[in-house]
């Protein structure tokens, strides 16, 4: 795989400071947000039922719920896990930040739908106080997309698709991005994922969440995560259990550039990387990841930087 880096325009880097509210001419980013529809509050009664996500969704490779090194932040729901279950897909929140720590989703290629979006209406899970997650007030009026963690075609499979993208569009399942990230290469692996899923009709059980660390911009009294993992489980084409794993990584953008958000990257890592950088384990998932097997053995951390499509392996 390419390890060069590609040239950064820093002209399309907005600044952190860019994110202040608008006091001149809106924008017409800023005009949409105004005129979207306020946000609502999904009633607990009416989400009560949600299968959600399933560790044994791909039959004999059983991929049981992460679990934290910090689970005193895990936002108590009262289920094992901790997991507010949605459908086709689950999410375990953090107290701390308001934003989910990691969210599963299983995909089932061989009854996809394909669901036309619409104007967005974005709702609190009535399941959780409202302070209890990131909503309007930090997107309001900037350049902060709502980031969907559990891509929104990715649970819209099967009878119960409509109620699968409504239950997406949750703030408790998207996390603050910049719209002016370079989010290419990672929309190019959500839709390989997704496009080989259905393509053979096969199935798979995907993993994302952010990268939080205690040094995170501030911004409205919010920190903002500066990098994005995914872990994806899955039958290879042999029919042997089989795991990859990858992160956007904005760190060094950040560090050099003074806080200046910049074009994301994509590398290609281990699941065992993942762990030791969030704190989150997957059991034995590792055990199914070539760069993980191979990282044990010559004891090296292996990287691959994802600049094409054709880069993507899974």
């Amino acid at each position: 795989m390419p390890t060069h880096n590609p040239q950064v325009n820093l002209a399309h880097r907005p600044r952190l400071a860019d994110l202040q509210p608008i006091t001149t001419e809106p924008s017409s980013h800023a005009t949409a947000l105004r005129s979207a529809p306020q946000a609502r509050i999904t009633p607990a009664a009416q989400l009560e039922g949600r299968a959600g996500y399933s560790g044994d969704f791909l039959g004999e490779f059983v991929v049981p719920w992460p679990t934290t090194s910090t689970p005193d932040d895990v936002f108590p729901v009262g289920n094992p896990g901790n997991r507010l279950d949605y459908t086709h897909f689950s999410i375990s929140m953090s107290r701390s930040r308001r934003i989910a720590l990691y969210v599963g989703v299983n995909i089932e290629g061989g009854s996809s739908v394909e669901i036309v979006r619409r104007q967005d209406t974005w709702a609190y899970d009535g399941r959780l106080p409202v302070e209890a997650q990131l909503g309007e007030d930090l997107y309001r009026d900037n350049l902060l997309d709502r980031g969907h963690l559990v891509r929104r075609q990715d649970p819209n499979w099967g009878d119960e698709a409509q109620t699968a993208n409504q239950d997406t569009f949750h703030f408790t399942n998207c996390s603050p991005q910049m719209s002016a990230f370079n989010q290419k290469t990672w929309l190019e692996l959500e839709d390989f994922i997704l496009e080989n899923t259905r393509r053979w009709k096969e199935r798979a059980t995907v993993f994302t969440g952010p990268v939080l660390r205690s040094d995170d911009p501030l911004y409205r009294g919010v920190q903002i995560p500066r990098a994005f993992w995914k872990v994806v489980a899955f039958l290879g084409d042999d029919g042997k259990p089989s795991a990859s794993a990858y992160v956007i990584d904005q760190t060094r953008e950040l560090g050099k550039l003074e806080l200046v958000f910049g074009a994301l990257r994509t590398y290609r890592r281990s699941v065992t990387q993942i762990e030791t950088l969030t704190g989150i384990s997957f059991g034995e998932l590792a055990r199914y990841d070539g760069f993980s097997n191979e990282e044990q053995i010559t004891g090296t951390r292996i990287e691959a930087s994802i600049q094409r499509p054709e880069d993507i392996r899974l």
